[in-house]
C-alpha cells in the first residue's frame, strides 16, 4: 500500500495539474521561470514582443517535453494585456492557478535627465502591466480555488543603488501592491508575493556586467561573491507557488546573495 503521508508530502511538492502565466519568459528570469514550473508539472502560459524568439522557446520547450505555450504580447499595451488575458482564459478554461508577473526593463540615468515619455514607458512596462495583468487575471485566479501570484522585483525597490529612480519607484510600488492584494484577496484563496533579486546574469543586465571594475564594485557589497544565475531566482519563484507554500503570502523576498544585510563591514577589529 502507498504511504499516505509519503503521498501528501508528493502533492505538496508538486504542480501537477496547476496552470500558471509567466509574462516575458523568453530571456532570463522569466525564460527560467516557465523551465522550473513546467519541470515541476504546471501547465505554462507565455508570452514575448519578439515572434522569432517565441516560436524558438516554445520549440525549445516542447522538445523537452515541457506543456508550455504562448502568444506575442507588448505587456506595456493595454489592449495587448487584455487579449492576451483571453488567450490565456481560453488555453486553460478559464481557470488559472499561477501569475508572475515577470516583464520589465529600465534606462538608467540621472533623475533630472529622464524625458515624461521614458518615465511613461518604464511605468508601462513595469509597473502598470503587472498592476492591469493582476486585475485581469483576478477572476481566473478566483475561479481555479488556489491562486498565486508573484512578482518580479528588485532589491532596488528596496534600497538605492544607482541604478535610476524611475526603474526604483516602479519596484518600490510593486512590493506595496504586493502586500496590498495579499491582504485584499486572502478571502479568494489568492496568494501574492514578491521577489526582489540583485544583480543576475540576463540580457538586461548583460551591458553591465561585461564591465570588470563595476563588477569587482558590486563584489564588494555583496557577501557570496558572485552574480546570481537566473534559475536561483527562479527557485524562489517556483516555491512560493507550490502547495508547501499555502501559507506564504504578502511577503517581499531577496535573492541577493546577502547584499541588502551586508550594511557597514568595518576593516578593522572592533574589540
Amino acid at each position: 500500500m502507498a504511504n499516505p503521508e509519503s503521498s501528501s508530502r508528493a502533492s505538496r511538492w508538486s504542480l501537477k495539474g496547476a496552470t500558471a502565466l509567466v509574462t516575458g519568459g523568453t530571456r532570463g528570469i522569466g525564460h527560467a521561470v516557465v523551465e522550473e514550473l513546467a519541470e515541476f508539472g504546471a501547465s505554462v502560459y507565455t508570452c514575448s514582443r519578439n515572434e522569432e524568439e517565441l516560436n524558438s522557446c516554445l520549440k525549445e520547450w516542447k522538445d523537452k517535453g515541457f506543456l508550455v505555450s504562448g502568444s506575442v504580447c507588448d505587456a506595456s499595451d493595454s489592449t495587448q494585456r487584455e487579449k492576451l488575458i483571453e488567450n490565456v482564459a481560453s488555453a486553460f478554461n478559464g481557470k488559472l492557478n499561477i501569475l508572475v508577473n515577470n516583464v520589465g526593463t529600465n534606462k538608467r540615468k540621472p533623475t533630472i535627465e529622464y524625458t515624461a515619455e521614458e518615465y511613461s514607458k518604464l511605468m508601462a512596462t513595469n509597473l502598470e502591466s503587472s498592476y492591469h495583468l493582476s486585475q485581469l487575471a483576478y477572476s481566473l485566479l478566483k475561479a481555479s480555488g488556489n491562486g498565486s501570484i508573484v512578482f518580479i522585483s528588485s532589491v532596488a525597490g528596496l534600497t538605492s543603488v544607482g541604478s535610476g529612480s524611475i526603474y526604483a519607484v516602479t519596484k518600490a510600488a510593486m512590493n506595496q501592491l504586493t502586500r496590498s492584494l495579499a491582504c485584499e484577496w486572502a478571502k479568494d484563496n489568492i496568494r501574492s508575493n514578491c521577489v526582489a533579486p540583485w544583480y543576475t546574469e540576463t540580457s538586461l543586465t548583460e551591458p553591465l556586467l561585461a564591465n570588470k571594475d563595476f563588477v569587482n564594485e558590486l563584489m564588494s557589497r555583496t557577501p557570496i561573491k558572485r552574480i546570481a544565475e537566473a534559475h536561483e531566482v527562479s527557485s524562489l519563484v517556483t516555491f512560493l507557488c507550490l502547495p508547501a507554500a499555502s501559507y506564504i503570502t504578502g511577503q517581499v523576498v531577496s535573492v541577493d546573495g546577502g547584499f541588502t544585510v551586508y550594511g557597514f563591514q568595518p576593516s578593522m577589529r572592533i574589540t
